[in-house]
């Protein structure tokens, strides 16, 4: 699993992907999410979008970030890095590449690649069982605060 720039290439592949009906609350579409993008970083705040690929394939999406990005988050974002958005497309799920996915995005932000950190965190709605899970095998863990209405979860990177 890599992490690949945004493209005109794989444009349009990333903003067709799609999470599962029962998902939709969970995560933003990825138009959405890379207008998101855009606008932190025209503020000035360090952000980054990706395509998940596998091989070839374009399966999913990711938006990292360092810090506050101009909107409301817990104290944990403070010189840590977060992972903004995460989506494996819903043809590709079920296949661990989720697991695998995160696991690029982790070693990536290992190269402090936006600036300096030692921490990320992520949020998550907490009905969603699935994702908590995974961030829980990943070694994420859940510090008692909330990003609006979603669980906050940190880890050491």
């Amino acid at each position: 699993m890599e992490l690949r720039r945004i493209t005109y290439e794989n444009v349009d592949a990333v903003t067709s992907m799609s999470v599962r009906d029962e998902q939709q609350n969970f995560v933003a579409p990825n138009v959405a999410s890379l207008a998101e993008a855009y606008v932190c970083v025209d503020n000035g705040y360090a952000v980054k979008a990706f395509a998940l690929y596998e091989g070839d394939e374009p399966v999913g999406f990711v938006m990292l970030g360092l810090g506050y990005m101009g909107w409301s988050a817990p104290p944990c974002a403070e010189g840590s890095y977060c992972i903004v958005r995460f989506m494996i497309d819903q043809r590709y799920q079920g296949r661990g590449l989720g697991k695998k996915g995160m696991e690029a995005c982790l070693e990536y932000l290992r190269e402090k690649p936006l600036g300096s950190a030692d921490k990320v965190w992520l949020s998550y709605e907490p009905e969603n069982t699935a994702a908590r899970e995974l961030y829980h095998k990943l070694g994420f863990i859940e510090n008692g605060e909330m990003c609006g209405e979603e669980t906050a979860a940190v880890r050491d990177l």
